[in-house]
Parts: structure tokens; sequence; C-alpha cells
């Protein structure tokens, strides 16, 4: 994938995410910088646990266990980015809207591209 096809993945990403943060109750981002940033280290965290516990334990893995961390991420990813707030709560059901856009606008991960 070249740069642009990234850059325009967390463009959709943040758009996606701002969606979110309207439907979601406890979920909420700042804006579009914040959601632009929170994509960024959404993503950064995913690679990060497909990288350390296999692709059935990401974001990317479908099943029970890639919902759970789906949320997990998401929950974390709030300490990490300013203007972002997210209860246990929101991150689970963000995690199932995520999932559900997913489902209509998949995006393949940067190792399954790499195959």
């Amino acid at each position: 994938m070249n740069f642009l096809s990234h850059v325009g993945r967390f463009i959709v990403a943040a758009l996606v995410l701002m969606v979110v943060g309207w439907i979601v109750p406890q979920f909420s981002v700042g804006g579009f910088w914040s959601a632009l940033i929170l994509a960024l280290v959404i993503a950064l965290l995913g690679w990060v646990v497909e990288g350390i516990f296999g692709k059935k334990a990401t974001p990317f893995g479908r099943g029970i266990v890639g919902f759970i961390v789906s949320a997990l991420v998401i929950w974390v990813a709030q300490f990490v980015v300013s203007g972002v707030s997210v209860s246990i709560l929101g991150a689970i059901l963000a995690a199932l809207v995520i999932g559900i856009v997913d489902l209509f606008l998949p995006v393949s991960t940067p190792f399954e591209a790499a195959k």
C-alpha cells in the first residue's frame, strides 16, 4: 500500500470513530484531530497486540477474543489521546459498532497486505 492509501484509511477510521462517538453512549471524541490520533493509537496498539499474541488475539481476529481485545484497545487508547473519554461499557459498545461497520467497510491489516 502506498502512503496516500494509508492516509485515506486513517481519515475514514477517524470519521467512523466520530460517528461512533455520536451513536454510542459513554464514548466521546473531542473532534476530528482527536479522532485521527485515536485511530492511529488504536492501529498501533492493535499492531503491538498482534505482534505479541498472534492474529487470533487482535482486533482484526474474528471471534470473542478479538472482540474483547478490541474493546480493551479502545479503552486503553483513551489514556493516550486527549479529548477522548470512554467507559468500559462505551468501549464494548464501540467495539460492537466498529465491528458491524467493518462488515460493510472491511480493511486489511498491514500483515494481510504483505502476503
